[in-house]
Order: structure tokens, then C-alpha cells, then sequence
């Protein structure tokens, strides 16, 4: 059975040499849109989704990305894994501009407006999150970026900001104070969703600048962002291609039995017209 593998990013991803028979889907949800339509094509035997997380022609600001119609789309598509691509900002002097990192926490600083779970009107769940991001994407996210040769590090805090606007400076030195590694405003949300969805989640994120702190560098501007990340762009095509090639067996993983113990209602109480509009998530737990 050909698996399925989830990657979202900007529309410039899904140019990777060796996808075939790439066509456009359309899905809707039960909680609306996703950013646009997934792009689906096949590298060797895996079947890949990508999606463009602000839209074609990145049109949708942070605060208006429907995280979850997009990893309920993805869900509903058969993707058992979803490698997200993202620019940052670098809040440490040894993570450079052009470097990949690849995070295993994130802290968030947004204002909590975005939708960040499937779960309310009637049913509580509580999943783990103190590993947020799987383990052997990260992994095999790592073992490709370091045989390519690019300059990659592997763990490190996500700081999720608000957004839209960049750091101040004295925003940015607290974040550094605090130890925080990169920042970025997009991949917290879609990691919580993705672990109650039980699909594995890792982060491939591409530094394109040092926020505003630091002294001998221009503070971000949205031309050095465009700069870098465009350069950048290559490298992680080549990485994804990798990963995909040589994907790890995730099965077993523990993101796949994210809600086993985490649903805390009584399945009888739960709404029917609940469970009808998260059936591909309860399906393991709760009958129809």
C-alpha cells in the first residue's frame, strides 16, 4: 500500500525533481477551508500532499491560516506524516542566516486567537505535548540536511510569535534571555492539531535572518527574508527529497496513538453529530 506523506511550506516546494503525475485536489472540511488546494504527486512509491500554508501567492497573514481545515485536509487525504517547511528568524550568534534548524519544542507567544484544537462543543480531549514534534522525522529530517552537506542543527525552541509585524528589539533580547533558539509565527498550531490528529509532525525550519538583535547585522527587513528564503529553497527541496526517499518507519511511533488516553468524556455523552464531524480522528476510539 503506497503511503502517504504531508508537506506544507510555500508553493516553491513542490518543484522537486523526481515528483510525477502531480494534480490539484480540493477538499473541504468540517471547519471550513484549508489555506488552498493540495498539490498530489508520487516520488517512487510514496504519495505526496503538499499544501501551501498562506495560500497561493501567499496570501493569507498568520492569524488567517485555518490550521485546522489544513491538517483536517491533510487527515482526510490519507497522510500519515507531515514535514512543515517555514522561514525563521535566528535568536542565537551560532544559528546563521542560510543554516536549517530543526526544533524539537516550541513556546508560544501568540495571543491564543487561532483555533489550536478539534476538540470542545462537547467533547474534552487532553494530548501529551511535552515532546511536541515526532522524534524520527526530526531525525531523518537531520540525517538528510547533514549528508547533503547543509548546515543544519538539530534541536532547539521554536519561539511562535504573534505576528505580523517582526520583533522589536527589546522583544527579541527577552526571547534570547530566555534562551529561545529561533522564532517564526506559523508552527506551533499546526503541531498541537497534527498530534491530535495522530499524524507525525517535524519541522524543517530555513533561518533567513537574526530577528533585529543583533548589532553587526540589518535588522529584518521582508526583502532579506525574500532573499534567503529563496536561496534557502533549494536546499530544503533537496532535503524533502531525501526524507521521502528514504522515509523512516513511523507505525510504531507515539504520535500515532496521540489520543488513546487522552479522550476524557464518556463516549456516550459525546454529541452524535460530534462524532460524525471528527470521525476520521475518533474512528480508533469512539463509534459512529
Amino acid at each position: 500500500m503506497t503511503r502517504t506523506i504531508g508537506v506544507i511550506g510555500g508553493s516553491g516546494l513542490y518543484d522537486i525533481e523526481g515528483i510525477h503525475n502531480m494534480k490539484k485536489k480540493t477538499v473541504s472540511t468540517p471547519f471550513g477551508n484549508p489555506s488552498g488546494a493540495y498539490h498530489i504527486g508520487t516520488l517512487g512509491d510514496m504519495q505526496v500532499v503538499f499544501l501551501p500554508r498562506h495560500g497561493e501567492g501567499h496570501t493569507l497573514l498568520p492569524t488567517e491560516i485555518n490550521y485546522r481545515a489544513n491538517i483536517y485536509g491533510f487527515k482526510s487525504l490519507g497522510v500519515e506524516d507531515i514535514l512543515s517547511v517555514s522561514a525563521v528568524g535566528s535568536l542565537k550568534e551560532h544559528i546563521h542566516p542560510m543554516d536549517m534548524v530543526i526544533p524539537d519544542q516550541f513556546f508560544d507567544r501568540t495571543n491564543r486567537s487561532r483555533e489550536s484544537t478539534f476538540f470542545g462543543s462537547g467533547i474534552v480531549a487532553h494530548i501529551s505535548f511535552a515532546d511536541p514534534v515526532c522524534p524520527c522525522l526530526s531525525k531523518a529530517l537531520f540525517a538528510a540536511g547533514s549528508g547533503l552537506g547543509v548546515p543544519v542543527h538539530k534541536g532547539g525552541t521554536y519561539l511562535n510569535m504573534e505576528g505580523p509585524a517582526f520583533s522589536t528589539r527589546a522583544e527579541s533580547m527577552v526571547y534570547r534571555s530566555w534562551g529561545m533558539d529561533i522564532i517564526g509565527m506559523t508552527n506551533l498550531v499546526e503541531a498541537k492539531l497534527a498530534r491530535e490528529a495522530e499524524i507525525c509532525y517535524a519541522t524543517l525550519a530555513m533561518v533567513t535572518d537574526y530577528d533585529c538583535w543583533h548589532e553587526s547585522h540589518e535588522h529584518v527587513t521582508l526583502e532579506t527574508v525574500i532573499e534567503y528564503l529563496t536561496k534557502n529553497i533549494q536546499n530544503a527541496k533537496k532535503i524533502i527529497k531525501e526524507v521521502i526517499t528514504n522515509m523512516p518507519d513511523t507505525s510504531d511511533c507515539s504520535c500515532k496513538k496521540a489520543l488513546k488516553n487522552a479522550i476524557f468524556t464518556n463516549p456516550d455523552k459525546i454529541d452524535r453529530k460530534v462524532v460524525e464531524k471528527l470521525h476520521i480522528i475518533l474512528e480508533k476510539y469512539v463509534k459512529k
